[in-house]
């Protein structure tokens, strides 16, 4: 089956002109994260050019741009002061191999758990960090800076309106790039970030001793790396799925970031993980939808570097700055903190965006966010659930008996108030415990039904047990009984 884009004209044009703009936009994020990361700036765009490269064949989601980012350049600029690069390049390998032994293992499952509230809150914190990342190219400037940002975004703006055969961020980038060259206005420009390449790189094995204390100094950092950069990876991965209304498969792009790691290590890159802004300038701006489109910005990337090297470093940043401010402005979900939303929206929701938002803007770890979030969605659901068990009791007329009809889900949280729901000394001899609308989930609430029929028992008082659904019934005729103090 041939792809999308070998018969079809306008999507060929589509997805060439966007890789064209993704990669004049990763010139300067690449060099920025080498500076981070503490590496030669060819470090991170050989590191764009390769993971680019191999994700657009390897990976799962289609259209979505990896390279060097921030959140890998933090995780190993430790290990590179501390122990030099041939440390950060072995640790860059091994990451790769942990990503696919983690993608093997089916962590990208784990994607299900991640709730909608999250998923609102990873999105608008992104967008946040895009525009905060441009500030600093915004202080202590030229006069001139403002109004070519200014220009960009009118022209990115309104072009659209007219016509969108070529994207409009390559043509603002083209147009305020010409005017500053024929001006002869003196701005800062990609070539003051630092120098670019002039070769392609060459593969090799890094240069570390092969022993047992060189894989216990970088296993702590590989990892780290690998979990960060497949979550980031995986809710970009996400994030086009829903732009784009298509599916993709989440374990191939676990392991097809491993394999571009372990490529991009052995070509001496820094690593890196998908790029959410690049990957928002090529889906949701330019309109790419293909692997070409992924695959032409790596290639681009080094052809502009090596070939238009002069050119490319004449570029204004202000240029790539309006692109990354329109990019924000489109990531961030404006409908999310609309007051008619947030009305309608239940507090625990609300507050879980919030914390997912604050915490990735006070860390710069996307990452660390999702977690958090997470977790604090977890404990509001537990607690909203936990309060869903319901105890009615009914007696009989002539005092003999009681039934007790439980309702709700029952685990750990909800079983913990369960005993105190029962009148152990007042009830007659017999008891029945009704769980027919009731279900067991784990051995919290197997070892609370133990312990209200021990007390039970302690008065000479029966109790039976009855309705309980196959599962249930399962659960508690395995570990009934067995998970008292002794066993």
């Amino acid at each position: 089956m041939k792809p999308d884009w070998f018969s079809d004209p306008k999507v060929w044009r589509t997805e060439v002109l966007a890789g064209l703009v993704v990669a004049l936009a990763l010139i300067p994020e690449a060099i920025s994260f080498s500076i981070i990361a503490g590496v030669d700036p060819a470090l991170g765009l050989f590191a764009s050019f390769t993971m680019a490269v191999v994700i657009s064949i390897v990976g799962g989601r289609r259209a979505m741009i990896s390279a060097a980012t921030g959140a890998v350049a933090l995780v190993i600029a430790p290990l590179n002061r501390e122990h030099g690069l041939g440390y950060l390049i072995a640790a860059v390998i091994l990451a790769g191999v942990f990503q696919i032994v983690l993608g093997g293992l089916g962590v990208a499952k784990l994607m299900r758990f991640i709730p909608r509230s999250v998923m609102v809150g990873f999105v608008n914190s992104l967008a946040i960090l895009i525009f905060m990342a441009q500030v600093p190219e915004m202080r202590n400037v030229p006069w001139p800076v403002y109004p070519l940002i200014t220009g960009g975004l009118v022209l990115m703006i309104l072009l659209p309106k007219i016509t969108t055969v070529i994207p409009a961020p390559l043509v603002s980038i083209v147009v305020l790039t010409v005017i500053t060259v024929a001006a002869g206005i003196a701005v800062p420009t990609v070539g003051d970030k630092g120098k670019l390449p002039s070769s392609l790189p060459v593969p090799g094995l890094p240069d570390v001793p092969f022993t047992l204390d060189t894989l216990t100094t970088i296993a702590p950092y590989a990892f780290a790396m690998a979990l960060v950069g497949l979550m980031e990876s995986l809710m970009t991965a996400k994030l086009v799925d829903d732009i784009t209304d298509t599916h993709s498969s989440k374990t191939r792009e676990s392991i097809g970031q491993g394999i571009a790691n372990i490529v991009t290590g052995f070509f001496g890159g820094m690593g890196g993980c998908a790029m959410i802004g690049q990957t928002m300038i090529n889906v949701r701006v330019s309109g790419a939808r293909t692997r070409l489109s992924t695959f032409l910005a790596g290639a681009f990337l080094m052809v502009l570097c090596i070939v238009f090297g002069p050119v490319v470093s004449g570029i204004p940043m202000a240029a790539l700055v309006a692109v990354m401010v329109m990019v924000s402005f489109a990531t961030f979900d404006r409908h999310s903190i609309a007051p008619k939303t947030l009305k309608r929206m239940p507090a625990g929701e609300i507050l879980v965006m919030l914390v997912t938002v604050a915490c990735v803007v006070a860390t710069h770890n996307l990452a660390i966010g999702v977690v958090v979030g997470s977790v604090t969605a977890m404990v509001i659901f537990a607690r909203r659930v936990a309060h869903l068990a319901e105890v009615t009791s009914v007696t009989d007329p002539d005092h003999t008996t009681v039934v007790y009809r439980v309702t709700g889900e029952l685990f750990f949280a909800s079983s913990n108030d369960l005993v105190g729901r029962f009148d152990y000394a007042g009830d007659p001899k017999n008891v029945v415990i009704d769980l027919s609308a009731a279900h067991i989930w784990d051995a919290s609430s197997v070892a609370a039904l133990d312990a209200i029929e021990t007390k039970y028992a302690q008065r000479g008082k029966t109790v039976e047990i009855t309705g309980l659904n196959t599962p249930s019934a399962d659960l508690h005729g395995k570990l009934s009984g067995e998970l008292a103090a002794g066993h």
